[in-house]
């Protein structure tokens, strides 16, 4: 068995659903596969003496879930005042409607088609719910509306789909970027070495300790699969398919077709800067 501690981001090991900081309380929802891993991750945040609560991502339209977060607040003492959203894929967002007509709240998103309610959210606003204070970090790469939100009461960054528990995300081309995808992940890092942040609490996947390993990892991958593809370009290789074939062959065929989203947005990337 793998030591959890050498896996990059050193993942917590043990149930998902549950208590993972001070403020934080995940509700784990019920569609794993291949792309959401053992499911998405619904947070439930709040101050430990607050008698209300911000959910983010409340996940799939799943109604025994969507219940279940607004019981898991309650048997807590919480009422769900705020619901966020970290980007508009359909397994964080697409039960995001029915969840605010079940805590009569507002949802608050970049991306004004999924907002309920006049308010948005901006790259650098603060929220700030009975005394909890969320930090917008705009990450987008994984999608053009992708956002983290930094919690510095407990040192750590709710990252979406922009860095996973475990493996590692895809750049959905063309709505994703590379080029953003970077910065995002460089924008992330100076959260660990200048905002000193240590946890990372995933849109899917354990919870990680070493929050500035998980981001070099990334780093490191993206740079690792970029040159990989450059290498396969130069050998012959011309089309996302052919490059995926080759390049991802030790990965599950099941996620080629993510996989090769993940290509397209790296040849864009290859040829933007003049590499291929």
């Amino acid at each position: 068995m793998t030591d959890a501690a050498a896996l990059p981001g050193q993942p917590r090991g043990g149930a998902l659903s549950g208590p993972a900081t001070p403020r934080a309380v995940n509700v784990l929802a019920p569609n794993p596969s291949a792309m959401t891993l053992d499911g998405t991750n619904t947070w439930i945040l709040s101050e430990p003496d607050s008698p209300v609560a911000v959910v983010v991502d409340p996940g799939p339209l799943d109604e025994g879930h969507l219940r279940n977060v607004v019981d898991t607040a309650e048997r807590s003492g919480k009422r769900v005042a705020l619901t966020l959203l970290t980007h508009g894929h359909p397994d964080h967002a697409a039960g995001a409607a029915r969840f605010a007509e079940l805590t009569g709240t507002k949802v608050r998103a970049l991306d004004p088609a999924l907002r309920l309610g006049d308010e948005g959210l901006t790259a650098g606003g603060v929220v700030r719910v009975g005394g909890l204070e969320l930090r917008v970090v705009p990450t987008p790469g994984h999608t053009a509306d992708s956002l983290s939100f930094h919690l510095p009461a407990d040192r750590a960054v709710l990252t979406g789909d922009t860095v996973l528990g475990r493996g590692t995300t895809v750049v959905a081309h063309p709505d994703g970027r590379l080029g953003d995808y970077l910065d995002s992940l460089r924008r992330l890092r100076s959260l660990t070495v200048d905002d000193g942040v240590h946890v990372v609490l995933p849109g899917h996947g354990p919870v990680l300790d070493d929050a500035q390993g998980a981001v070099e990892y990334y780093l490191a991958h993206r740079a690792h699969r970029l040159a990989q593809i450059e290498t396969a370009v130069e050998d012959g290789y011309r089309t996302p398919s052919q490059i995926v074939a080759h390049v991802y062959a030790d990965v599950d065929r099941s996620l080629w077709p993510a996989a090769e989203l993940s290509v397209r947005a790296q040849l864009d990337y290859l040829e933007e800067h003049g590499l291929i």
